[in-house]
């Protein structure tokens, strides 16, 4: 546990948030002796990392919680997978199976992928696969499930005998026509199996039987079991109410909903839980990234670039502002990792519980030395042609033979995701520039400066020298351009490594040789 003094002055965000669910919910945590907390998750599409930065984010305050009082905790991760599928997602393959189901349940739609019984459940497993990766401890609940075994039974007719309230506070955000036909629940039409939205006739509130007006004709039917759902915002008050919800968090776009849900919830006579609104993630065109779209990146690409602590990390800061999210951000996102790890080490405690690393692991980061920032190996993938992380490492041990794999995990694991993200997203988009006279007697005289010192000289040593280099040869009053043409020779691209730090550690003799190369 941490020091009270601490945990009140932090002014780390899962801190903050905690303290205040401790102090708003205090009578009813302390009558319940637990608290739990939601996410949602809507499987009409594939997971995506908005639906893994909700459940990050919500176990960095359960780690907060766990370091400020010793209480039962419970991570309830939903999907409302009884939801009608609305329209076809443009990642998923056999999408003719899809067309064929419009309207059904989730988990009565075949699946595409015909791995599971149905679209809803193979999206609910590769969910639950993905949040195992990460060691996430929840629990998961199934929308469909609970409707069909009763466990939503007492809360539905709760809904029911609130029936007239809860459309006051629904009829009013709807347009004319709407108003019309909205009705909290949503009948399973027996004759297509479709989730239907049609006007309500009749109720009777002591079994439950109701009457609804199908085009004119009568469908009747019973609100328990599953033969209905609820209304999305009805639906997710009473989720709330069932499962005695103290917090949970959810995009921006939502906050309407979240305001009516709130109202239902207390009419169905709970407090609703503490919320959390946080702001969207945007694809590289700045547009809201989408699981039917599948527009940003993947989970599964970002986890073959990077580690998934660097995906945590990318979680971690200022939630409540739009981030973008695209392959381009992995790089920056791991070097960030690692240098917050090195900080670490040296920090006190009031400053570690500020590092974002002491969240994403959970108040116990690794202890390693940092070798060389995520760029800088970049760099050294292109410069030595490695295609697996063996080579990579002979090459890294032909200076530095003293660091090895098991000493250096991050280290070891970085090598294989450098190679996938330079195989993938550097090396198609190289562009070498061919330098100019000028620019070419430049570059000599860099190498002759190099040739003049030896491999003992420091990193800064030979920055200085780089730099003397450039204002030398015309650069005097813009040595970004002189970096900016050693980086498009060497590298192809605009940007690199701290030439000094790269010249120390791929080696003296080999920069010397790569330079003349490409001056050729």
């Amino acid at each position: 546990m941490l020091d009270k003094n601490l945990i009140q002055s932090t002014s780390s965000w899962p801190f903050v948030e905690v303290r205040k669910l401790l102090k708003d919910r205090k009578d009813i945590i302390k009558t319940k002796k637990k608290i739990v907390f939601q996410t949602g998750y809507g499987p009409s599409g594939l997971p995506h990392i908005g639906t893994f930065g909700e459940v990050a984010r919500t176990s960095m305050m359960i780690n907060a919680l766990k370091h400020i009082q010793k209480i039962d905790i419970e991570l309830i991760t939903f999907s409302d997978d009884m939801d009608g599928l609305r329209k076809i997602p443009e990642n998923i393959p056999n999408d003719d199976i899809l067309k064929k189901n419009i309207g059904k349940p989730l988990t009565d739609v075949p699946d595409p992928f015909k791995k599971f019984s149905s679209f809803g459940e193979h999206n609910n497993e590769m969910l639950k696969d993905f949040l195992k990766k990460f060691n996430f401890d929840f629990k998961f609940e199934s929308s469909t499930s609970n409707y069909k075994n009763g466990k939503f039974n007492n809360s539905l007719m709760r809904v029911l005998e609130k029936y007239d309230e809860i459309m006051n506070i629904i009829l009013p955000t709807l347009r004319e026509e709407r108003r019309k036909t909205y009705c909290p629940f949503l009948p399973i039409c027996p004759k297509s199996g479709k989730v239907l939205e049609i006007p309500l006739k009749f109720a009777d509130k002591k079994n439950g039987n109701v009457t609804f007006d199908n085009n004119g004709s009568n469908l009747e039917t019973n609100i328990l079991d599953g033969n209905c759902k609820l209304q999305w915002k009805v639906d997710w008050a009473m989720r709330w109410f069932t499962f005695d919800v103290d917090f949970e968090m959810y995009g921006k776009d939502l906050t309407e909903s979240a305001i009516l849900s709130n109202k239902i919830c207390k009419i169905l006579g709970k407090k609703p839980p503490n919320g959390f609104a946080y702001e969207l993630f945007l694809d590289e065109k700045g547009e809201k990234i989408s699981k039917s779209k599948g527009n940003g990146i993947s989970i599964d690409q970002w986890l073959r670039y990077a580690s998934p602590e660097s995906l945590s990390l990318y979680m971690y800061p200022n939630p409540k502002r739009a981030k973008k999210l695209y392959s381009e951000v992995v790089p920056k996102t791991v070097d960030e990792y690692l240098d917050l790890i090195e900080k670490y080490q040296k920090q006190e405690i009031k400053d570690k519980i500020t590092n974002p690393v002491w969240h994403v692991h959970n108040g116990n980061p690794p202890n390693e030395n940092i070798v060389m920032p995520f760029s800088m190996l970049l760099n050294l993938v292109g410069s030595s042609n490695a295609d697996n992380k063996e080579v990579l490492w002979k090459f890294i041990n032909k200076f530095h033979s003293k660091i090895t794999p098991n000493d250096h995990p991050i280290l070891d694991s970085l090598t294989s995701y450098a190679i996938n993200y330079f195989k993938d997203k550097v090396e198609p988009n190289k562009n070498f520039k061919t330098p100019n006279q000028n620019e070419k007697k430049a570059l000599n005289n860099l190498l002759l400066k190099l040739e003049d010192i030896n491999q003992n000289f420091e990193p800064e040593e030979i920055q200085t020298i780089i730099y003397s280099v450039g204002k030398e040869n015309g650069y005097e009053k813009n040595l970004r351009d002189w970096f900016k043409l050693i980086y498009q020779v060497l590298f192809g691209e605009e940007n690199g490594p701290r030439m000094g730090f790269f010249v120390s550690f791929f080696g003296l003799k080999e920069t010397i040789n790569l330079i003349k190369d490409k001056i050729k």
